[in-house]
């Protein structure tokens, strides 16, 4: 008891204290507006004064040096010279000070009066003699007097404590002292504020009065709790008196007295000692001191009295839930209570003033804290229809303070979860209590809407409680089995669709002009819950068949006023029409056939969704011809039909009929790019899978392993898969003249890949390698084929008109060819170290086939990266010199070894051959360089004999006995005669020149 005392007592000290400071501030501005008015009337009076100086005498100085008063000093100037900008009101921020503490401030401001003289002269600055904060004010006038009434408090009980501890008294005769005391507490309060002309503080009876609360407060403790001298009902009768009794003398003495009532009347319950809680009596109770401390709030001008009373209203009404409830009567007084708290207070706070969120929350608070209610109580009727009673009193202050509709959002979002978590409710109570609660959360706003004045949380409950309620509904009595047939709940969310229907109806009559997030809102509730609403008394996969239903009532809407809400909306129930059509179970098996085909059976049923699905798509495609809806409409129908024609027709014809359609869309609206350029997509999207087979084993070869015949494209592949696209292409590429330049060449690219690699799976095809076994006999000759058959491509492609397509096509075919012969046939299966038939027939073989196609397409292109580089000439030389050497030696190996040139191995003769070989070509560079004056041909003439010369001494001179090594050492020594003479005659015609 003595903490809850101490503890008030400190809790009225800083009120107090917050008092005080709010006092300086107020006196500071006050010094501040005298000193600024002071002035500005000094200047008037210099200002209005001047033209009187200039002729009468001069005053004695005695007069100048009194002072005058600044009252005395303002009526003569205002009455002579009434201007307005020497009102106060007109030119200072801050408002007049009080008459009482005007005519304090202006008894100790005194302003010099100017001294009147011939000449005009500055007067002296007015002297700021006004009040200050001052330490000693504070701490020895003001605070002394708030301490001594805490003192006489604490003295008194601690008076009571030390005559208990003593034994002097017994509990009678202190109860009676306490009330005694506390009685004669009141009554010296009220002797000071009868005598207040001779006490002239008003915080003596205030200190007083505060104390004497205490202390009664204390003894009705001491009396029930302490002693048991009375019964705890009468102990709770008289705290609850001595409550009310300082709500009332609080209008007399002031703060105080509020505060403690306050603290007292909320702790009233827990200091009286009882087994039993009487619910009823209690929430009656704590519904008075509240109302009662929030009335005395609003009348003294302390609204924070009021929010106050109202949270710890809130806390008694959890402590008790808490405590546990469990008659009828106690849910009715607790249920009638959360409603006095969450509704009657937050409306009288709001009763003078703008709503604030302490409202609201408080509103919200009551709602929770009713909803905990309803949970507790089992659901029952009576709790239910509490809820629904603080509902629609949050809806009726809603409707006289527009700023308290949170509050009413709130019990909606609250009620909803109530219906969802409802366990095993009876289908009856359930409607019932879902029909009232749709009219207060759902017609209310709609009410709103439909007289004008409803806002965006309206809508927005209007909205979600729709939808929330059908989904309460579908949780509680709906199936999830996609068979059943639900006419009820279908009926019920009809009913609720009503709501946001009629609410847009409303803003769609009254304004042209849309709001984006209400209409928005509005439009996708009605969506969902018309979607829902046929959907179930429909079977489930007609759901597309339902949303385009749905749809196309919006989409008509877009029709008659182009509006940015609509149009969102529209696209909303567009893709809510292609989700219902991917969710449904049959969607699986549909979407297989958009590769595979159909077993051509008729498929009524599914051919019906995809039409349903791809009419509002063609709706906005003709309804919207802008740069972005008719583009994406236009190519989300196409995918669409194309799904309908999947359906019924054999997957052997779905590339023709998508590459069909293409082309006939470009003929007819050729500026309609995404019409025809979806189903040409879908067209190309059929060459991905044997295209990607073919690339697979591209990249396989590229590692050595061969590209056998079973990997290309089969003839069928290209004839079902490949043709249609390249077909279409290829039309657009020569007479796409509507097409901007970039496609045409985008078109062009595509068939030059694609028909590249038709041409190498029919070659491959032709030559029918499928085993390792004949890519040994035959895959020389076909890769030299191959490659002449490029080189003689890139030579016809030379021979037409020079221009950047002929130059690029022909460049990119030698290049081909080359880099063909230099992976596959030089790197990875060259004869002279690979398994490779070359051919039985010496020179007549494949050697130079593959070597003269690698050594034209060089030379060919010779002249083009000459213009790339500047030296390319001599690379150029000397890869054809190396070819050169390597195809004479295969040839050689070829005579000597058979078809197989890594068979048998290299003998004397052959070895000695080879060196005669060398020998010959480095004469044979050697002339060719002189006939043409090329230098890098007559230096690969001398790298030759070099070789040569070093295989002789190194390899022949070993390895060769007799006439072989004569012969050989003879041959060497006449070639290098030879052209040692040949050089001299170069060199002396080129010292001639």
């Amino acid at each position: 008891m003595e903490l809850l005392i101490i503890a008030g007592l400190s809790i009225a000290v800083f009120l107090l204290w917050d008092r005080v400071s709010k006092l300086k501030r107020r006196i500071d501005a006050h010094e501040d507006w005298l000193s600024d008015l002071a002035t500005r009337r000094g200047v008037s009076s210099k200002s209005g004064e001047e033209p009187d100086e200039a002729v009468s005498a001069p005053a004695p100085q005695s007069e100048a040096a009194e002072p005058i008063p600044a009252s005395r000093q303002v009526d003569p100037v205002s009455k002579a010279e009434p201007e307005p900008e020497l009102e106060p009101a007109a030119s200072m921020p801050l408002a007049a000070p009080s008459p009482a503490l005007r005519s304090e401030v202006e008894e100790q401001v005194e302003v010099p009066a100017p001294a009147p003289t011939a000449e005009p002269e500055p007067e002296p600055e007015p002297e700021d003699t006004g009040p200050r904060f001052d330490f000693e004010d504070i701490f020895g006038r003001r605070l002394p007097i708030w301490a001594g009434g805490i003192a006489l408090a604490v003295g008194g009980i601690f008076l009571v404590r030390y005559s208990i501890e003593a034994g002097l008294l017994t509990p009678g005769v202190r109860v009676f002292l306490s009330f005694l005391f506390g009685l004669g507490l009141i009554g010296g309060a009220e002797a000071a504020y009868r005598l207040e002309d001779r006490v002239k503080d008003e915080r003596v009876r205030q200190a007083l009065a505060g104390a004497g609360i205490a202390t009664l407060f204390g003894a009705f403790y001491l009396a029930g709790s302490g002693y048991g001298l009375i019964g705890a009902g009468a102990a709770f009768v008289g705290l609850a008196v001595v409550t009310a009794g300082a709500i009332a003398m609080s209008f007399r003495f002031g703060l105080p007295c509020a505060v403690l009532g306050l603290i007292g009347g909320f702790a009233a319950p827990v200091l009286v000692d009882s087994d039993s809680a009487n619910v009823p009596l209690l929430a009656l109770y704590l519904s008075l001191v509240a109302g009662g401390l929030a009335w005395t709030g609003e009348k003294q001008g302390r609204r924070w009295l009021g929010y106050a009373a109202l949270g710890l209203g809130l806390g008694w009404g959890l402590l008790m839930q808490l405590g546990g409830i469990n008659s009828g009567k106690d849910f009715a007084a607790l249920g009638g209570y959360l409603i006095v708290l969450g509704t009657v207070l937050p409306a009288f706070l709001h009763s003078r003033g703008g709503a604030s969120p302490l409202q609201i929350a408080a509103a919200g608070v009551a709602t929770l804290q009713m909803a905990s209610l309803v949970d507790n109580a089992g659901y029952d009727p009576l709790t239910l229809g509490l809820y629904g009673l603080i509902a629609a009193a949050l809806a009726a202050l809603g409707w006289r303070f527009p700023p308290l509709r949170a509050g009413s959002a709130v019990a909606a979002f609250v009620g909803i979860w109530l219906l969802i978590l409802w366990p095993v409710p009876v289908a009856q109570h359930f409607a019932i209590a879902a029909a009232v609660f749709a009219l207060i959360t759902a017609g209310v706003p709609l009410a709103h809407q439909l007289r004008g004045r409803a806002g965006l949380l309206d809508i927005a409950q209007l909205g979600g409680s729709a939808i929330g309620i059908g989904l309460a509904a579908y949780v509680q009595f709906g199936s999830w089995d996609s068979e059943p047939r639900e006419t009820m709940l279908a009926i019920s969310m009809a009913a609720l669709a009503l709501f946001p229907i009629l609410a847009f109806w409303s803003r769609w009559r009254t304004s042209d002009e849309m709001e984006i997030r209400a209409s928005l809102i509005l439009l996708s509730a009605a969506h969902v819950l018309s979607f829902s609403a046929l959907l179930l008394v429909t079977l489930a996969w007609a759901a597309p068949v339902v949303a385009a239903a749905v749809a196309l009532p919006t989409l008509a809407l877009l029709w008659k006023r182009d509006a940015l809400p609509l149009l969102i909306a529209s696209w909303g129930a567009i893709a809510g029409t292609i989700i219902s059509l991917m969710v449904t179970p049959a969607f699986e098996a549909e979407l297989l056939r958009l590769g595979g085909g159909s077993d051509v059976a008729w498929r009524g049923a599914e051919l019906l969704r995809w039409i349903a699905t791809a009419v509002p798509l063609m709706a906005m495609a003709i309804m919207r011809p802008t740069l972005v809806s008719r583009p994406i409409a236009d190519g989300l129908s196409a995918v669409i039909i194309y799904g309908a024609i999947a359906q019924l027709v054999p997957g052997e014809t779905l590339a023709w009929i998508a590459a069909a359609a293409a082309l006939g869309l470009y003929l007819w609206r050729s500026d309609r790019f995404a019409a025809w350029g979806t189903p040409l997509a879908i067209a190309g999207l059929w060459t991905l899978e044997p295209l990607a087979e073919w690339i697979f084993a591209g990249f396989a070869a590229m590692v050595g392993i061969p590209f056998l015949s079973d990997s290309a494209l089969g003839l069928i592949d290209i004839a079902r898969q490949i043709a249609p696209f390249l077909g279409v292409a290829g039309f657009l590429a020569w007479r796409g003249t509507a097409l901007p330049k970039q496609v045409r060449w985008a078109f062009m690219a595509a068939v030059g890949l694609i028909g590249i690699t038709v041409v190498h799976s029919i070659y491959k095809q032709i030559w029918g390698i499928d085993s390792l076994l004949r890519f040994e006999h035959f895959g020389m000759g076909e890769r030299s084929i191959w490659q002449a058959a490029l080189v003689l491509v890139g030579i016809a492609l030379m021979q037409l008109p020079k221009t950047t397509l002929t130059r690029v096509a022909s460049s990119a075919a030698l290049c081909v060819a080359f880099a063909h012969f230099a992976w596959f046939t030089l790197l990875l299966h060259n004869p002279l170290a690979n398994v490779q038939h070359a051919g039985p027939t010496p020179i007549a073989n494949w050697l130079p086939v593959a070597y003269g196609a690698a050594i034209a397409a060089l030379v060919l292109m010779r002249g083009e990266l000459e213009e790339l580089i500047s030296k390319a000439r001599h690379g150029v030389d000397v890869a054809v010199m190396a070819l050169v050497a390597l195809l004479s030696v295969s040839l050689l190996r070829q005579i000597f070894a058979g078809s197989v040139l890594t068979a048998p191995p290299i003998g004397q003769s052959e070895s000695l051959m080879i060196s005669l070989l060398g020998i010959a070509l480095a004469l044979g560079y050697l002339w060719w360089g002189s006939f043409k004056s090329l230098r890098s041909w007559r230096i690969g003439s001398l790298v030759l004999m070099l070789g040569a010369v070093g295989k002789v001494f190194l390899i022949d001179a070993a390895g060769l006995e007799g006439l072989l090594r004569i012969a050989s050492f003879l041959a060497l020594g006449f070639s290098l005669i030879g052209i040692g003479w040949v050089y001299s005659r170069q060199l002396s015609r080129r010292n001639t020149a």
